[in-house]
């Protein structure tokens, strides 16, 4: 699956636009301030229905005007299609894939893989465990899509089993109807956590490997630290049913994956409250860099990878290193402010979009829109 064009409208601080991206490389270019972030995001936007930058997308919608919209070209096997989200803030998405509505974009098997490394997404890092769950969630549902429906089910059996602690605590029913509740979360736990399991093991030793090649120092390690370690579901909800007592005193489940956590380690000491900035960026960029190998050898191709300012910490040796990896029949865009910050950007098949604040422009060879 490729990306091929990227129209959009009133998103950001663009009326409109249409670029094409290419099919290895693309390098966005311009001022700080220009739009470059912004042209990253509506790329993001187009393929999964989501800003990879905000919780409030209201903010996506150029200023003054009503709703903002993006399509995105792609192509695969099968031929072309054309997805597309419109936004306008109180109204819901209107999301289509070839013209069809649709209700989720993950939905659909024409939308890339996509990832994404913004200085922003230092918080899977140093943030809180919930976002690196999240995040290793995303990436078992890329390895395998079927398995997406595990940690849906594991949700739902918490939010029953929690709502069930509250009416328990207000009397209105005994302990004892937890046992049925205990036993589902168990059984999709244990699901879940060997799932995270299995893609961790996938990664962690590419990981390694990535962050010593990028620079960092001393030995990196990809840890999962899964809350249990129960041999099955039935070891699980002995395990829920022993602390009962103290989910009844505080009125939620207390136990089980929803406290997990993925570890960053850099000889043996976690990134997040021993690492520097510049080591937790590092550690980030292995990070997805080793799941975009990992994906493409699960799913046959890697995913489209988006970079925002990752050249200007590095050192020419590291870049021209990142370059070489992103060579793997893949697709990636880049933003940077100075176009000598990435190796072979002048390179034939490369292509540049020079970005002015609420424009960009396209090399001469490669049809291009703007306004």
């Amino acid at each position: 699956m490729r990306v091929e064009r990227l129209r959009l409208r009133d998103f950001r601080t663009y009326a409109a636009a249409e670029v094409a991206i290419g099919p290895s490389l693309t390098v966005v270019h311009g001022p700080n301030g220009a739009g470059k972030t912004n042209l990253l995001e509506s790329l993001y936007f187009g393929c999964t229905s989501r800003s990879c930058r905000t919780t409030n997308e209201r903010e996506v919608v150029r200023f003054g005007a009503p709703a903002a919209r993006v399509e995105v070209d792609v192509c695969d096997r099968d031929g072309s299609h054309e997805l597309s989200v419109g936004f306008e803030p109180g109204a819901p998405k209107r999301l289509r894939v070839d013209g069809a509505p649709v209700e989720r974009m993950a939905d659909s098997p024409a939308r890339p893989l996509i990832s994404v490394f913004l200085p922003d997404r230092l918080e899977l890092v140093k943030g809180a465990p919930s976002l690196r769950r999240a995040h290793l969630d995303q990436l078992v549902t890329a390895l395998w899509p079927a398995r997406a429906a595990t940690r849906v089910a594991y949700t739902r059996a918490l939010a029953q089993r929690n709502a069930l602690l509250g009416r328990i605590r207000a009397g209105r029913v005994g302990p004892a109807a937890l046992d049925a509740w205990d036993a589902e979360l168990a059984r999709w736990g244990v699901a879940l956590r060997d799932d995270r399991a299995a893609a961790v093991d996938l990664v962690a030793e590419r990981f390694g490997a990535q962050a010593t090649d990028l620079g960092l120092a001393g030995a990196a390690e990809l840890r999962y630290r899964p809350r249990s370690r129960a041999a099955g579901a039935e070891a699980l909800s002995a395990e829920l049913a022993e602390r009962r007592g103290s989910d009844l005193e505080r009125g939620f489940t207390q136990h089980g994956p929803h406290r997990d956590d993925l570890l960053l380690i850099r000889d043996g000491r976690e990134l997040r409250a021993y690492g520097s900035q510049g080591e937790q960026r590092l550690g980030l960029l292995a990070l997805l860099l080793a799941e975009r190998e990992a994906l493409a050898a699960e799913r046959g191709a890697p995913p489209l990878l988006l970079l925002d300012d990752v050249m200007s910490e590095l050192d020419a040796d590291r870049r021209a290193l990142l370059v070489a990896r992103l060579d793997d029949g893949g697709q990636a865009v880049i933003t940077t402010t100075d176009l000598a910050h990435v190796p072979g950007a002048d390179a034939p098949g490369v292509v540049r979009l020079s970005v002015a604040p609420g424009s960009v422009l396209q090399d001469a060879g490669v049809a291009s829109r703007a306004a």
